[in-house]
C-alpha cells in the first residue's frame, strides 16, 4: 500500500527546475541551522526556555508542550514536541487519531499510509496492546515539497546509470533501459521527498500516563555514518 501511495504521489508533482533547498518547516521556522538560532526564533514564537531541562516550553496545536532540538555536526536535523503532561489510554487513543486526521486534512502533507492504516480502532485497548504486546503507535508524513531541482535529481540517476552503461546507451535507450532510467529517477525523487518527515507516535511515560511524541525531521542534516 505505501509504495501503490508513493507513486500516486510522485506523479503528482509539480515539476519545478532548479529551485531552492526546500527543507522541512516547524511553525514556520526551516529545521535547519545552529541551535542557538532555531531557541531564538522559537523564543521569537512565544516559547521559553527552561535551562535546567535545556529544552523550551509552550503551547503547540491546542496543547502545552516541551520541545527539544536534536543537532549533528552543529546544525538542526530534528525538533521534538512532547506533551508536558500525561493523559489517561483512552484519551491519549483519542487525541492520536485526531492528530492523524488533522495532518489527513492538511493539505501541506502527504501521507505515507491510508488514514484507515492509521488511526487506532475504537475497540482496542492501548494501555493492554503497549503494556503486554509492546505495540507501537506511529503515523507518518511528509511536508508537501514547495520546489524541487528536477534538473540535479535527473543528474544524480544518471551518474549513477553511467557506472551500468555507456553514454551512448542511455542517450538512445532500449525499452529495457528507459524502464530502469525511469525507476532510477523516480526512487531519487522519492528520497528527495521523504527527507521532510514527520511523524508521531505514543509513548508511556508512567503508570497510565501515555504522551503524544512529535517529530519534525530533515534528514538531509542526520548523521549518515560519517563519524564511524
Amino acid at each position: 500500500m505505501k509504495k501503490i501511495l508513493l507513486l500516486a504521489l510522485l506523479l503528482m508533482l509539480p515539476i519545478l527546475i532548479r529551485a531552492r533547498k526546500d527543507v522541512t518547516i516547524f511553525l514556520g521556522i526551516p529545521v535547519d541551522g545552529t541551535k542557538v538560532e532555531m531557541i531564538k526564533k522559537l523564543k521569537e514564537k512565544g516559547f521559553v526556555y527552561n535551562e535546567r531541562y535545556k529544552w523550551l516550553e509552550g503551547e503547540f496545536n491546542g496543547k502545552r508542550v516541551n520541545i527539544s532540538i536534536g543537532t549533528n555536526r552543529e546544525k538542526v536535523y530534528r525538533i521534538m514536541v512532547v506533551d508536558d503532561y500525561g493523559s489517561k489510554a483512552e484519551e491519549i487513543k483519542n487525541r492520536f487519531n485526531r492528530l492523524c486526521r488533522q495532518f489527513e486534512n492538511n493539505k501541506k502533507y502527504y501521507s505515507l499510509d491510508s488514514i484507515s492504516d492509521m488511526v487506532i480502532p475504537d475497540w482496542e485497548d492501548v494501555r493492554y496492546e503497549m503494556s503486554i504486546h509492546k505495540k507501537q503507535y506511529q503515523a507518518s508524513f511528509v511536508q508537501r515539497p514547495e520546489s524541487i531541482d528536477t534538473v540535479e535529481i535527473a543528474e544524480q540517476a544518471r551518474k549513477e546509470l553511467l557506472e551500468k552503461y555507456e553514454l551512448d546507451q542511455l542517450l538512445a535507450p532500449t525499452e529495457e533501459i528507459a524502464a530502469e532510467m525511469y525507476k532510477s529517477y523516480l526512487l531519487k525523487l522519492s528520497e528527495v521527498i521523504l527527507k521532510k518527515s514527520v511523524w508521531f507516535t505514543i509513548s508511556e511515560y508512567g503508570i497510565d500516563d501515555y504522551r503524544i511524541v512529535l517529530y519534525y525531521d530533515n534528514k538531509d542534516n542526520e548523521a549518515n555514518g560519517e563519524d564511524l
